[in-house]
């Protein structure tokens, strides 16, 4: 189990400090790299305007974030398991940091996207220490499903923060602060993990499978970029169907290589353990159908109901208390409901709200058209979370608890990735290249119906396959 990862962990020559400061340190840098993924929505307009980015690049600036994060997660939760949690830790929060100060004095877009890209990077690098270092500072038992569900509220209400955040630093500074924010937030952090945070490694010698990251990454990268042409090009185009298909045969390959390799970046084995192979599937479905909530709502708040950055941000802070108090009640129902319950619970309730959500209208009321289905959705994300990721850790071996822990966030942020793709060829589609207000809004209410439908089979898929019971709970 996740707690016996760290039998080799060096004894301190300091007195161990508490568990809930190490949790502490473990989820501020969890925090970071969630807000980036949220944070930049609301400044996508003032980054357009300023640096002439198109909307495809628009979109890339989420996407070379988020392809580049789940693409080489699996590669760092394999590295914190070979050369140590902490260490991986401090590398990846310092190129995070060194990322965000670049993205932030970035002059042309190609510079800010390739900032993105290594933000990305060194987010996937720190992102599944952060949960492995959670599990192994706190016994299994009830105490570490209320540490999950910390860890995943406050990687919940990192994506939830990012509007009010990125709205407020925009209105009173300027959008290249959305990425700036991070270096003394980042040094604040690096200064306190070097100094309360302890080693560990699961010590077995094994060497890193870099061409197993290289494909898996280029492979999913390829695929979403075949899908992100589909909005201008179709989906029978050539510019479209090369890259889907090129994507599909990376990815091949990287099965082909993971069979056949002494080390495997991702053993093909650990999928016969049905509550890892279930729950990240789940995780990627839920993803694909969630992540786009924050992208859509705040360009529908800006580009429909004209609100500005600061506006379009508080408009989504109930919300973002909603997916904090959903993250924090899932582990208190878990042992009386069971994690698959309250798994299914928490999907059917967000595809409630975005089935609500899809009824948005160009004169929209706030209480009806934003808050309400708002909280919904995101009331659902928090309870569905905290369960899902309780459950796919729980069936990691000792060696395997940094590599599950990177599978976890990877199936979550690769499935928003390409749902996000997938769900801005859709709103396009629908408002036929239209700017009218009643244009996007058709093709935003079209994506969030779209997301119903996928949160309602994801909600099924949980109750048919999840196993009834986590030793979390």
């Amino acid at each position: 189990m996740l707690g016996a990862a760290d039998a080799t962990t060096p004894t301190s020559r300091r007195t161990a400090p508490p568990a809930w400061l190490v949790v502490a340190l473990a989820c501020a840098g969890q925090f970071l790299v969630v807000l980036d993924v949220s944070v930049v929505n609301v400044a996508l307009p003032s980054m357009r305007a300023d640096l002439g980015l198109s909307a495809q690049g628009l979109q890339w600036v989420v996407n070379a974030y988020a392809i580049a994060f789940a693409g080489f997660m699996l590669l760092g939760g394999r590295a914190g398991d070979l050369y140590g949690r902490k260490r991986m830790f401090l590398v990846g929060l310092g190129l995070f940091t060194l990322a965000s100060l670049a993205g932030g004095l970035a002059q042309q877009d190609w510079q800010l996207l390739l900032a993105r890209a290594v933000q990305g990077l060194g987010a996937a690098v720190l992102a599944p220490s952060t949960l492995t270092i959670v599990t192994a500072a706190v016994p299994e038992g009830a105490a570490r499903a209320r540490a999950i569900g910390t860890w995943t509220a406050v990687g919940a209400g990192g994506g939830a923060a990012g509007g009010l955040v990125g709205g407020v630093l925009v209105d009173v500074l300027s959008w290249r602060w959305v990425l700036l924010i991070n270096v003394p937030v980042g040094a604040v952090v690096l200064a306190g993990a070097v100094r309360l945070l302890a080693e560990s490694r699961a010590g077995n010698g094994r060497r890193l499978d870099l061409p197993g990251a290289v494909l898996v990454t280029a492979g999913l990268a390829t695929l979403a970029y075949g899908i992100s042409q589909t909005e201008a090009e179709g989906w029978t185009a050539t510019a479209t169907v090369v890259p889907l298909l090129a994507g599909l045969a990376l990815i091949g390959v990287f099965l082909v290589v993971e069979s056949r390799t002494a080390a495997p970046l991702m053993p093909l084995g650990l999928f016969r353990v049905r509550a890892v192979s279930s729950a990240n599937v789940a995780m990627f479905l839920c993803g694909s159908a969630m992540f786009c909530m924050w992208f859509f709502m705040t360009l529908y708040v800006q580009n429909v109901l004209g609100y500005t950055p600061l506006e379009a941000g508080l408009a989504l802070v109930p919300s973002s208390l909603a997916v904090l108090f959903g993250s924090k009640l899932a582990p208190r129902l878990m042992p009386a409901v069971g994690a698959r319950n309250v798994a299914a619970l928490g999907t059917v309730v967000a595809a409630v709200g975005f089935g609500w959500q899809s009824m948005l209208s160009v004169q929209g009321a706030y209480v009806t058209s934003i808050m309400v289905p708002g909280i919904l959705m995101m009331l659902g994300a928090g309870l569905g979370a905290t369960p899902l990721a309780a459950l796919a850790t729980s069936g990691a071996q000792p060696g395997e608890a940094g590599l599950v822990s990177g599978l976890v966030n990877t199936s979550r942020t690769m499935g928003g990735s390409l749902g996000l793709a997938v769900m801005s060829t859709i709103a396009a589609a629908r408002s036929a290249g239209s700017g009218t207000p009643r244009a996007l809004t058709e093709g935003y209410a079209l994506v969030f119906r779209t997301s119903a439908v996928v949160l309602v089979a994801g909600a099924a898929l949980i109750l048919l396959w999840l196993p009834r019971k986590t030793s979390t709970s």
